[in-house]
């Protein structure tokens, strides 16, 4: 199928912002998992005092405005390469796989770090934290490693689309 040059230039911007996004968000979640959460992690619940008190970090808004601009330019890369068949589904494919490990995060990893936070603000400890906090480290490395690949699925659509313009 021909598409216009204009179509093309179109899914082919929105297609590398999403995939830079997504890259600029990996470089956070990998500098998260290897620098701050063995903090956090290693020695629970003395070491959740990084995750709390006033000056405690909290990178909720910071993850909430990230995924957020990232899923915004996902949606609307699908939209530009919609007409464009094959690397529609793979978008969608990948896409319906990074919101699949988005529920993860929400259903998992949110309400454990909230706990954890928690108990650093003074709610009663639990016995099992350290326990609680070494599954949630090692989940983390699975969840980041799962984005990872999602985001390097996008490359061979990168370069579908560049193929596209050059034929």
């Amino acid at each position: 199928m021909e598409y216009g040059a204009n179509y093309i230039v179109r899914a082919e911007t929105w297609l590398f912002i999403t995939t830079l996004v997504y890259f600029l968000m990996n470089g956070a979640q990998i500098f998260e998992t290897a620098v701050i959460v063995p903090k956090w992690t290693a020695s629970p619940p003395e070491s959740f005092q990084l995750l709390g008190g006033r000056y405690g970090l909290n990178l909720k808004t910071f993850w909430i405005v990230v995924h957020t601009i990232h899923e915004i330019t996902f949606v609307v890369a699908l939209i530009f390469c919609w007409k464009i068949m094959p690397i529609r589904n793979w978008l969608l494919l990948l896409f319906f796989l990074h919101m699949a490990v988005r529920a993860w995060t929400l259903m998992y990893f949110a309400p454990n770090i909230m706990t954890f936070q928690d108990v650093a603000n003074g709610a009663a400890s639990e016995t099992d934290l350290l326990d609680r906090a070494n599954l949630w480290r090692t989940l983390n490395y699975i969840r980041v490693s799962i984005f990872i690949l999602i985001s390097c699925g996008l490359i061979p659509l990168c370069i579908s689309i560049i193929n596209m313009k050059t034929r």
